[in-house]
């Protein structure tokens, strides 16, 4: 047991630590036979629902501008995304999904959805889904990465260094 941590603690530090391990690596299956990392992906379903500046988008997909600009050079690549000036500012430019990422993400979203439901949540009751929701919204708005299940700000995201995860 690590050094202070009560037994609530400690058990749930080592199912995140499965679910990390163990879980995560296996719903990535569902997109990396399909050449993306999870930020690419991500970054294709946040654009599904609508363009957005690339500000946005890094904010969106709490990662550094430096890393957006490298995984969306990616995905423009690939034929998945498109870049143009947005017509407010012409200083900066916003990312669209094309026809070839929507039909990526479609292709995946059902894989996905599956993995995620064998990998977590067929294993929990609906108030243990709720109970988890509210659990991990708390610690991911005290690490700055979503506040009450939306993204951070922009400028915090900005000054963020990339995770290396993909």
């Amino acid at each position: 047991m690590a050094e202070g941590l009560g037994e609530d603690e400690e058990r749930a530090w080592q199912g995140l630590l499965a679910v990390m391990l163990v879980g995560i690596p296996q719903v990535e299956r569902t997109f990396r036979a399909h050449g993306l990392v999870h930020v690419e992906y991500g970054l294709l379903r946040a654009l599904a629902s609508r363009p957005l500046r690339l500000s946005d988008l890094a904010a969106v997909g709490n990662v550094s501008i430096s890393r957006l600009s490298h995984r969306v050079s990616k995905l423009v690549d690939r034929g998945y995304v498109r870049l143009r000036p947005d017509a407010s500012d012409g200083r900066a430019s916003v990312a669209e999904i094309t026809d070839e990422g929507r039909a990526v993400i479609a292709a995946i979203a059902p894989h996905h959805t599956r993995a995620l439901r064998e990998v977590l949540f067929d294993h929990l009751t609906p108030e243990q889904t709720a109970a988890l929701a509210e659990a991990m919204q708390a610690v991911g708005t005290k690490l700055g990465a979503c506040l009450d299940g939306r993204p951070r700000s922009r400028d915090v995201a900005a000054q963020r260094g990339d995770r290396g995860d993909g």
